[in-house]
């Protein structure tokens, strides 16, 4: 009996949040088309249909543009004013923002996975990924910065390495991630 009371409270948290959008947009259109309606046989004495259904993509765009502009940019700000304020939060902050960015951002820097052999003598290989391609504010033509994640772990290592040790993976990245961030286990799909 608890497992089914389980899954009726999972499936309210599945439809709940669809069921009050699509509610929502349904007497929203309503209410729109029918005032546009009456406006509309008020003042020009004929009707259009369908009139209610560009209200209400107007009415979105517009609660789209209010919410972006002044709810979230402000809040946005106010937060990263606080963070700026207080050194040590802010390291932390801005690297974890920047390390998270990498992997999910406008500006994916983790998009080049490469298998680097990291010692001549052996068959042994690294997995990581291209973050640098062109080194030459150091002083190196051939090299590239290379960043190798740890497994189970939010931090890893940035070398720079010849090119000649690099070899390219062809896979997407976020799976050569996980398959190292796993340790291996993930595996590949």
């Amino acid at each position: 009996m608890k497992k089914l009371v389980n899954y009726l409270l999972q499936g309210l948290l599945y439809i709940a949040p669809l069921s009050i959008t699509a509610y929502i947009i349904y007497a929203t259109f309503t209410f729109t088309d029918s005032l546009s309606q009456k406006l509309l046989a008020k003042f020009f004495d004929f009707e259009i249909p369908g009139l209610g259904v560009l209200s209400l993509l107007l009415f979105l765009i517009f609660i789209g543009f209010l919410g972006k502009t002044i709810i979230a940019r402000p809040l946005k700000n106010l937060f990263s004013n606080i963070i700026n304020r207080i050194p040590l939060l802010n390291f932390i902050y801005s690297a974890f923002n920047d390390l998270f960015s990498a992997f999910v951002g406008k500006e994916k820097k983790f998009n080049q996975p490469v298998l680097v052999k990291v010692n001549l003598n052996s068959d042994l290989e690294k997995l990581g990924f291209i973050t640098v391609d062109n080194l030459e504010s150091l002083n190196e033509v051939d090299k590239v910065a290379v960043y190798f994640p740890h497994s189970y772990n939010f931090s890893g290592e940035l070398f720079i390495i010849p090119k000649e040790n690099i070899k390219p993976v062809n896979k997407k990245s976020s799976d050569v991630m996980k398959f190292i961030v796993s340790a291996g286990l993930a595996g590949w799909e």
